[in-house]
């Protein structure tokens, strides 16, 4: 009977619970695999990139020829979410990981946009970690 009343309690809520960002998790798949293409279509029309402290402000286009030519030079290995959080100020997500590489390793930070059950990336940042 209490197996039963406990089923009946909170296995309604394991339904509601958060399932995480789908938008977020095909990202963090993306980066690992160095998947330039799945990774741009998160890309917002314009995406602050920034690789190693040289940061420009890009059309999707050329977000994603920059990007590829990053990847092209530090082929991704894998990637690993350290921290996911929500912006104060709105519904805006961001996430830092760690990504290995075939010239060592990197801390990645994007920053999302959100609008309803959507994401665009609005800026992804590599740093030498």
């Amino acid at each position: 009977m209490k197996k039963l009343l406990f089923l009946l309690l909170f296995a309604p809520l394991a339904l509601f619970a958060d399932q995480g960002n789908p938008s977020l998790e095909a990202i963090a798949k993306a980066l690992s695999s160095g998947d330039v293409e799945a990774l741009s279509q998160y890309f917002a029309d314009n995406v602050e990139v920034s690789i190693l402290d040289k940061e420009q402000l890009y059309p999707k286009a050329k977000a994603k020829e920059v990007v590829r030519a990053f990847f092209d030079a530090n082929k991704p290995k894998s990637f690993s979410q350290v921290h996911q959080g929500t912006s104060r100020e709105n519904s805006d997500q961001y996430c830092i990981g760690n990504m290995s590489a075939s010239t060592g390793s990197y801390r990645v930070y994007i920053y999302l946009k959100m609008s309803g059950n959507s994401a665009t990336i609005q800026e992804i940042r590599f740093d030498k970690g």
